[in-house]
């Protein structure tokens, strides 16, 4: 990575490059790649350090959910001997590493950007807190994760309580003593819940609407089944739920040692006592909607709906795989517990995990919709030479994650090359 090459940008002298990337994490990365291939002057410009969130926003046991064979970088793709096996975090960084010395991309680091806009003239004027630049066309790659949600019903918490969001959260010892309120049971929830719970803390889980998958279906993995299936190949478009499922919560699941399933009923029998939404604090109490027998029941059939998608695969192609099955409940709640008292539960912690927000204050332009999410088609905005890529079904569920960011730069490139070829219209999302 070339980082050191550039100096800070003096706001008199406004160094002009072809392609502006905000954002080096594998997606700006992934771009700078492709760029670098077909000989397009450009600038990454990361507000922290390159694949800051890999490295500084994950627990000590995270690992990664899909199987290795899924990291599919442009240009480098897993060479390990377990491509079935799931990396751990430290695992996650180094193959991170050896992509960033491989693109060697040209990135100002510690760079935060404060505008983009476009100008009369149709470039970028871009401010950073380290000068000024411009820009013929600007990408977007700052991911979508930004703020954490954490609500206003937190402030009502005794200060005594040690609150986090689940991007601060690193291991069960780093925590006071005492029980620990999990909120929210998507991917990180449940996991940092059954990371707490594997060392024998007390866990109090408000469970969300999340659903749920299995790892392991009739002798593969789930994944595998459903990369032959392709539906990491389907395009937002085609998705039953259209650009509604770019709202959808992630299938809890894990691949902790080996891989299994979270399986939040049997861990309600081993101990962690299981509430729904978490409503509201008052008074020392706090308050649950009576929704967890139903949240559960949701993410059982969204479980056996999957598995249940296999089976017709199976059977339509006639192949040899062991016996199907449901899954039915080892556990239901006897009754809706609605209220806790804080001082008696001995809860000394509360982690966030109920998702963030995206924040694109910084950019000027007319692309956005009333919660903030820009409107594209695969990532070409309506506005000339502004772009976006690294976003959760951006074009297909792997958008966001390691499997499919390849594409949707190698996609976004090309339209950068068309736009820079007087004559030739831009890439059209509809030739997909």
């Amino acid at each position: 990575m070339s980082e050191k090459s550039f100096e800070p940008a003096q706001p008199e002298s406004r160094p002009h490059y072809s392609v502006i990337v905000v954002g080096g994490g594998q997606a700006g990365l992934s771009v700078s790649y492709y760029l670098k291939e077909a000989g397009v002057d450009h600038l990454v410009l990361e507000k922290h350090t390159v694949t800051h969130t890999w490295r500084t926003q994950r627990w000590d046991a995270f690992c990664l959910v899909t199987p290795n064979w899924q990291c599919a970088l442009p240009g480098y793709p897993y060479r390990g001997d377990d491509p079935h096996g799931f990396m751990k975090k430290d695992e996650i960084v180094d193959y991170l590493d050896g992509f960033v010395a491989m693109v060697d991309a040209p990135v100002l680091e510690h760079t935060t950007v404060t505008r983009v806009k476009r100008g009369e003239d149709g470039a970028y004027a871009v401010s950073t807190t380290n000068g000024e630049f411009t820009a013929d066309q600007v990408v977007v790659a700052a991911g979508g994760y930004h703020t954490p949600i954490v609500p206003r019903m937190a402030e009502r918490l005794p200060p005594s309580i040690v609150q986090l969001q689940s991007s601060d959260y690193r291991r069960p010892d780093a925590l006071p003593e005492g029980a620990v309120l999990v909120v929210g049971s998507g991917q990180s929830g449940a996991q940092i819940a059954e990371d707490l719970h594997l060392t024998g803390r007390k866990v109090f889980l408000a469970v969300g609407e999340a659903p749920r998958c299995a790892r392991f279906y009739r002798g593969r993995d789930v994944v595998d089944w459903l990369a032959d299936m392709r539906y990491y190949e389907m395009p937002v478009e085609q998705h039953p739920l259209r650009e509604g499922v770019r709202d959808n919560t992630n299938h809890y699941v894990t691949g902790r040692d080996g891989g299994r399933d979270i399986d939040l009923r049997r861990f309600a029998l081993e101990g962690m006592a299981l509430y729904g939404r978490l409503e509201d604090v008052r008074d020392g109490q706090l308050r649950f909607a009576p929704n967890l027998g139903a949240n559960l029941d949701s993410a059982d059939d969204t479980y056996n709906r999957i598995n249940a998608g296999i089976d017709g695969y199976i059977s339509k192609n006639g192949l040899d795989a062991p016996p199907a099955s449901v899954y039915t409940p080892v556990w239901r709640p006897s009754a809706e517990r609605t209220t806790l008292d804080l001082a008696g539960s001995g809860i000394g912690s509360v982690i966030w995990c109920i998702g963030f927000t995206p924040d694109f204050s910084w950019l000027d332009a007319p692309v956005f919709n009333g919660r903030g999410y820009p409107a594209h088609a695969r990532g070409i905005t309506p506005v000339a030479g502004l772009y976006f890529v690294g976003l959760p079904w951006l074009h297909t569920w792997g958008s966001g994650r390691f499997s499919g960011v390849a594409r949707d730069a190698a996609w976004i490139v090309q339209a950068i090359r068309d736009a820079q070829r007087p004559g030739v219209p831009a890439h059209a999302a509809e030739h997909a």
